[in-house]
């Protein structure tokens, strides 16, 4: 009896253990990744009170995109810059990479904006979403192929596979928010978010 007691005890415990984890692990990793950038930030101006280089960097980041896309004389500066960056031996590669990867995330001409299925075996049949980031490579010599990014779950990395045309079909009931979340998640944001609505429908 005593035992018993006890057992259940332990259980009713171990599982509140979990469902706590559960609560605040999202809340625990978001505040140390938002404390992370923000003490990263802020040390890159030293000699001034903790917060405040925080202020001057992105006051500096903002100003400078201003002046970069706003003036003339601003944009010619920035451009010669990356001109010189882009045909300097070994910076080149870095500087490119690192410049359109932003690009395709924050600049005018994001590349993950084409969310799609992606049929990546037939027997048995399985679908992967991804982004099409080139329609056409051809040029590269490869006809009636395309580019599609993967994004892994629960990561910031992802891979590349070029597929026939014919693997590819546009996913239509989501938009490439959703659909980047959808992949990063594992495939259960989305799903819980619709859940959540449907159940908030019915009250």
């Amino acid at each position: 009896m005593y035992l018993c007691a006890m057992r259940r005890i332990a259980s009713v415990l171990l599982r509140s253990f979990l469902q706590g984890l559960l609560l605040l692990s999202p809340i625990a990793i978001t505040a140390y990744v938002l404390y992370t950038v923000f003490n990263s930030v802020d040390n890159l101006v030293p000699f001034v009170p903790r917060g405040l280089g925080f202020v001057i960097i992105i006051v500096a980041v903002t100003l400078m995109g201003y002046l970069g896309t706003r003036f003339f004389i601003g944009k010619w500066l920035f451009d010669s810059f990356s001109y010189l960056l882009e045909h300097t031996p070994g910076v080149k590669y870095i500087y490119s990479s690192v410049r359109d990867v932003m690009k395709s995330f924050v600049g005018d001409k994001k590349r993950f904006n084409k969310p799609v299925w992606v049929c990546v075996s037939n027997n048995p049949e399985m679908w992967r979403i991804g982004f099409m980031t080139q329609k056409d490579m051809s040029y590269l010599g490869m006809e009636n192929k395309v580019a599609v990014y993967l994004p892994h779950a629960y990561a910031i990395s992802g891979w590349v596979i070029v597929t026939d045309s014919i693997n590819v079909k546009p996913v239509k009931k989501m938009t490439p928010g959703e659909a980047m979340k959808f992949a990063v998640s594992g495939g259960v944001t989305i799903v819980e978010e619709k859940e959540t609505d449907a159940t908030k429908d019915q009250l």
